[in-house]
């Protein structure tokens, strides 16, 4: 009776050793890299046509030891950018300039995954230019790229071998204005415009940069004007006083909503400094109060942000 019990206890055991092999998940396949990740997936025939069609530098990124991120534009939002553009298939496919700008703009260096975007803030592209992702009242997440065009991220964290992807449902365009010329394209901003011109700085506010800019609307100047009881024309022929004024305006660095240091000193052009608060109201020199009433208007050199009065510097 012994032997029998030892004899079947044996034949149990084995019969759990063998059992217990089959219990280990089967290896995964190794990951591929961004190029043969999005070829696997579908959908996104005209990126990679248009990588192809690109400098050979774009495919080497990304088929390279990386790692980056790839926000991927499916062919979806690639129609949508032809009909956009207004031109064929062919024609956009031939454009290498183009693509390679287009494309180097989708990529940023790194591995970037969903939870390490940092939501509200520049980031930049291997294009050099920069966009900013930021979540939406559905809480959805969203690119707003250099011409303040809006992208959704419908997938996110697609892992490849040499980064990640998260697919776009449009494709984003660097920015192709500076700052004074996305101030003359906006009708609110004319005053502005002309200050800026009378002041001679419209060539520095156009160069490198980056600059941010607080930029009064036209109610703001007229505002201004009764305040300091002088006409338009007098306070521009004061190119001195509207040179001062102007470069209070002005800070020597790009910085989104997301990025201001609420409550400090925030230095600008002029010298002198001005402090913001959560609310999104400057305080200025004179203790005057202007709200921040849009944010984050994208330039190539830099940022807007218009204000309902203009700010004022120590008389």
């Amino acid at each position: 009776m012994r032997l029998l019990k030892f004899l079947i206890a044996g034949i149990v055991g084995l019969s759990l050793v063998g059992c217990g092999g089959d219990d280990h998940p089967p290896t995964p396949p190794p990951l591929k890299n961004i190029v043969e990740t999005a070829t696997d997936a579908g959908g996104f025939a005209t990126l990679l046509a248009a990588a192809g069609a690109a400098d050979p530098g774009v495919v080497a990124t990304l088929t390279g030891a990386g790692p980056v991120t790839l926000f991927a534009p499916t062919d979806a939002a690639f129609n949508a950018l032809i009909a956009e553009l207004g031109v064929t298939a062919a024609q956009l496919l031939g454009d290498k300039a183009l693509l390679t700008t287009v494309l180097t703009y989708h990529v940023v260096p790194g591995k970037v995954l969903k939870a390490d975007i940092a939501v509200g803030k520049a980031i930049s592209s291997a294009q050099t230019g920069v966009f900013k992702i930021d979540t939406n009242a559905a809480g959805a997440l969203q690119v707003f790229d250099g011409r303040n065009r809006a992208a959704t991220i419908t997938t996110t964290d697609i892992a490849a071998s040499n980064g990640v992807i998260h697919v776009i449902d449009k494709v984003l365009l660097p920015a192709n204005k500076n700052i004074v010329q996305t101030a003359q394209s906006l009708a609110d901003f004319s005053i502005l415009v002309e200050a800026v011109i009378a002041a001679d700085l419209a060539t520095t506010l156009s160069g490198k940069g980056p600059f941010t800019v607080f930029a009064p609307t036209n109610a703001a100047f007229a505002a201004a004007l009764a305040e300091l009881g002088v006409s338009k024309e007098a306070l521009f022929a004061n190119k001195a006083l509207l040179t001062k004024i102007l470069t209070y305006h002005v800070v020597a660095n790009r910085v989104f909503k997301a990025e201001i240091p609420f409550g400090a000193a925030i230095t600008t052009v002029q010298g002198e400094t001005l402090t913001i608060d959560t609310t999104a109201t400057i305080t200025d020199q004179r203790l005057r109060k202007s709200k921040i009433v849009t944010t984050d208007v994208q330039t190539s050199n830099g940022v807007i942000h218009a204000i309902d009065k203009v700010i004022l510097p120590k008389p």
